[in-house]
């Protein structure tokens, strides 16, 4: 991360943006030097670790990343978008149970990683832990992009209203369960024409999913590493440090 300051910040806000999409707003003094221009990077949330009496721990907490939706320089408050639909995570939970006045400490901010603007087209990918970050992708694209956001939801209802460009095509596929594997989201991207010129790549999601669009786009489309950013944000039936423990294998398995 480009700071490891830690922020002790007071939740100021709370709305709910659709059936399963929190947004909850953190205000306070500790956001007077966050930096301009962080929105599409991460903060780490720091939750402390439970005990089994339900007080709080003295252990390392445990760190969640999530995207920087905005940042208000002269209000001080900082917008974090949360997918909840139940209370197994500690950020889902949190976010689920917080209230006006509850604090919370956090790290940050992280890189930014947006496609390349001057891109001829883009392939905006993911499910909707990476909804914050396309949103913010989505209001950066130049008026005559053209292309694909392709968004997993968890209901129709979740649907993002987003001020998309003419020529970018929001699809979204719908997939109430997010238990057990299925290829809807890759099946989905695939079906879709590949438009000709110097496309950009910008995919997130789950990484049973992740990797069959990676092969598709490195190995069958054959798109540049410089023309990629592909990413999982999290894996099916695991933990968040279970998570970091696979991608790290992963990493280490593909070549250089």
């Amino acid at each position: 991360m480009s700071t490891r300051t830690t922020r002790l910040l007071t939740v100021n806000a709370k709305t709910q943006l659709s059936p399963n999409m929190i947004r909850i707003q953190l205000q306070g003094e500790a956001l007077s030097d966050f930096p301009m221009g962080a929105e599409g990077g991460y903060v780490k949330l720091l939750f402390p670790q439970p005990t089994e009496t339900g007080v709080e721990s003295d252990s390392k907490p445990r760190m969640r990343s999530y995207t920087v939706r905005y940042f208000d320089e002269k209000a001080l408050t900082l917008d974090l978008d949360f997918v909840a639909h139940g209370d197994n995570g500690p950020a889902s939970a949190w976010a689920l149970s917080c209230s006006l006045g509850d604090q919370i400490s956090l790290l940050g901010p992280g890189l930014v990683k947006l496609p390349d603007m001057d891109s001829d087209w883009f392939f905006l990918v993911g499910d909707m832990t990476a909804l914050p970050a396309l949103s913010v992708i989505a209001e950066r694209l130049p008026k005559d992009a053209k292309g694909y956001l392709v968004v997993e939801l968890l209901s129709i209802e979740d649907k993002p209203n987003l001020d998309l460009p003419a020529g970018v095509e929001l699809v979204c596929v719908v997939n109430p369960d997010q238990e057990n594997i299925n290829t809807l989201l890759v099946d989905k991207v695939l079906s879709l024409p590949w438009l000709e010129g110097k496309g950009f790549v910008w995919s997130a999601c789950e990484m049973n999913s992740m990797r069959p669009l990676r092969d598709y786009f490195l190995k069958e489309k054959s798109v540049p590493k410089s023309q990629i950013y592909i990413s999982s944000y999290w894996k099916m039936g695991v933990s968040d440090e279970g998570h970091k423990l696979a991608k790290k294998q992963e990493a280490e398995q593909q070549p250089s």
